[in-house]
């Protein structure tokens, strides 16, 4: 048996801009290579890397804790919550997802990803347009209700960014209910099953933060 990856990740770069009005992020040498070459008298060289930047930066997973300062942060998040999950791609367009879209879907246990092609204009200023697909109040209900695992889009945000109740990360994050946001290439899994993973590090006191997402089909 062979196995598909299928990288579902938008790539990390230094000045862009993934939420309209948070910085991008700033990437430089903290050791570059001709100053490690004289650390290692000339017998190797390294280069160590620094990066600063916002937790809501290209691809990214939001725990409970970006929410409630009671849920638990990305480095409380069981594993099992985001890694290893059967996933379902639902596949709306440009359209608000609703829950006549869930009609007899099985979604328990699932990681639900929202297939909407708002990836396309990444990096561009439509992109952070407020005509944005989102998942409607009633959906993220349904979804909750319906036992999803986790929820995924690959639009500027879940919610309509004009609503400041935020009602998907809301309801999602109060059931504990990870949310990944800015996801991208959806169309390639098709139908097909798949297993889908998006781990950020273990890190204490965040809620959000980049993730390498991604599926794994089985052939």
């Amino acid at each position: 048996m062979s196995v598909e990856l299928i990288d579902l990740s938008h790539e990390v770069e230094a000045d862009m801009v993934t939420y309209p009005g948070l910085p991008g992020p700033v990437i430089s040498d903290f050791l570059g290579r001709v100053e490690s070459r004289e650390r290692y008298a000339g017998q190797a060289e390294f280069c160590i890397t620094r990066i600063e930047m916002v937790a809501n930066t290209g691809t990214y997973l939001d725990a409970p804790y970006h929410r409630f300062a009671d849920g638990q942060d990305i480095g409380q998040l069981p594993l099992a919550s985001m890694a290893g999950l059967p996933g379902i791609v639902i596949d709306i367009g440009s359209q608000v997802l609703e829950p006549d879209h869930l009609a007899g879907l099985s979604l328990r246990s699932h990681a639900v990803l929202v297939h909407t092609g708002w990836s396309s204009h990444w990096r561009t200023a439509r992109y952070g347009d407020s005509d944005h697909p989102y998942v409607s109040s009633d959906a993220a209900n349904a979804l909750a209700e319906a036992g999803a695992a986790l929820v995924g889009i690959d639009s500027v945000n879940i919610d309509c960014m004009s609503d400041p109740r935020r009602p998907a990360h809301t309801t999602l994050l109060r059931r504990n209910i990870p949310i990944v946001e800015h996801l991208t290439n959806l169309q390639a899994i098709g139908n097909r099953p798949f297993t889908f993973f998006a781990v950020p590090p273990r890190i204490r006191g965040m809620g959000t933060f980049t993730v390498r997402a991604f599926a794994v089909i089985e052939q």
